[in-house]
């Protein structure tokens, strides 16, 4: 894996992207677990594998795809991460926020980035879906962490890092497509291991309401880079200590297999909301099974 001071310049890979694909996006998605079926329904216009991408990471979890897709929406230019690298397959963290980078320089200013997450609020059942309002990182470094980008801040602000606006629209699409969705607090871990049942109690203590193993680094980055940012969790599975059994990797899988098509349905009211393309009745034309 490269060195980050060996990584290309975001630039030189967008420019890669930009020869090859028409579409200028300024609205990107990060599908994490349990969101996949969001790349389906992307008119694409390019694909990119990411082992095809200077200074792409290629993870290997299965559910990550590892593809940039470039096309329409409802008629709206967007760019989709289909899948991520992670920090515990090995990737450090410059790695992991360069695709963020590269979809800054493609002019992208607008990032939602989703993921698969594990319920420490009670209400956080398995299934339901959580806006992130904040985050807590416990993954043990930063991602700012060396050199300074060129035309970047070294302190950047993390006082409001998930955009108010951007929230609301994900509550208006939850409530225009029927799927319930709650408001919380995100913490990262570096995985892979599941934490324990004393960790959960202790990340509750501080104000936790779920827990994953990614999207709190590509956050930090894309601040950096200027971009608003929206993130989205789906809980699915109870955080160890809380269900009725151990957590599994599987578990995670399958409830996000059977959720699938209400994150399709939440995501593209988001992304309706924010091409300006919500109307009266948008309900009844995305509501999903329940």
């Amino acid at each position: 894996m490269p060195r980050a001071s060996a990584l290309p310049s975001p630039a030189s890979t967008a420019a890669l992207v930009r020869r090859r694909s028409p579409v200028r996006p300024r609205l990107a998605l990060v599908l994490g677990s349990g969101f996949g079926g969001v790349a389906g329904a992307v008119t694409a216009a390019s694909r990119f594998a990411f082992r095809d991408l200077p200074g792409f990471p290629v993870g290997r979890v299965p559910g990550h795809a590892g593809e940039l897709i470039l096309g329409e929406w409802q008629g709206i230019p967007v760019a989709v991460l289909a899948g991520r690298a992670h920090h515990y397959e090995g990737f450090d963290f410059a790695e992991i926020g360069h695709p963020v980078r590269v979809l800054a320089a493609l002019g992208v200013e607008t990032l939602l980035l989703t993921n698969a997450a594990g319920g420490i609020h009670p209400r956080l059942l398995p299934g339901t879906f959580m806006a992130i309002a904040d985050h807590i990182n416990f993954m043990g470094t930063n991602p700012l962490r060396g050199p300074v980008p060129p035309g970047r801040e070294r302190f950047v602000d993390l006082s409001a890092v998930y955009d108010a606006g951007l929230r609301s629209a994900l509550k208006g699409a939850a409530k225009d497509c029927g799927v319930p969705l709650r408001e919380g607090v995100y913490l990262a871990v570096p995985g892979p291991s599941f934490e324990t049942p004393a960790e959960i109690r202790a990340f509750r203590t501080l104000g936790a309401d779920a827990v994953g193993m990614s999207t709190v680094p590509e956050a930090i980055v894309a601040r950096q880079c200027g971009l608003r940012v929206a993130g989205l969790s789906c809980i699915t599975n109870a955080a160890a200590g809380l269900g009725d059994g151990t957590v599994s990797h599987a578990e995670v899988l399958e409830m996000a297999r059977t959720v699938s098509d209400r994150a399709t349905a939440l995501v593209g009211g988001f992304v309706r909301r924010h091409g300006g393309l919500a109307w009266p009745g948008m309900a009844s034309r995305c509501s999903v099974p329940q």
